[in-house]
């Protein structure tokens, strides 16, 4: 990380950045094109997960190559100067890496489900099997994670 002064250590102020998002950017690489969708998400303290349509291109993507880019971000405000390039923004970001792999089972699917969910709301939630028949729930497996921030 080129600015060290800026880099977040404590695990658990980098998932309490995680936790307070509302937006994870998933990035992945469609052969030589990026590909980046903004997802609601829950997260686990091991695993980032999403649902979604069962077909589409990002599985399609992640199907040919299930490497992931993550970024959560904690918006702040910006420090004005009179002079142009002296403004700056107060912010707090954490980028991740890992893989995508597609929840299979009706109970992967319901435990990924109410991950999500709890990060929204905290009351305990049934998914009828029908539902979950039409959803597609991925689990991001976090390999490497880091944060910044300029408060």
């Amino acid at each position: 990380m080129r600015r060290q002064d800026r880099e977040i250590n404590d695990r658990k102020k980098i998932d309490d950045i995680i936790c307070r998002s509302v937006v994870c950017r998933l990035g992945m690489s469609d052969g030589a094109e990026p590909y980046v969708v903004p997802m609601n998400f829950g997260y686990d303290g091991r695993f980032v997960y999403f649902h979604g349509a069962r077909e589409g291109q990002k599985i399609d993507i992640l199907r040919a190559n299930p490497r992931v880019c993550l970024e959560f971000d904690i918006p702040g405000e910006f420090v004005v100067s009179d002079t142009a390039c002296v403004w700056t923004m107060k912010y707090q970001s954490v980028i991740a890496h890992g893989v995508a792999e597609i929840a299979d089972g009706p109970e992967e699917k319901r435990q990924g489900l109410s991950v999500v969910m709890a990060g929204v709301d905290p009351r305990a939630y049934t998914f009828p099997d029908e539902a979950l028949e039409n959803v597609c729930v991925l689990r991001v497996r976090i390999e490497s994670i880091s944060g910044k921030e300029s408060l």
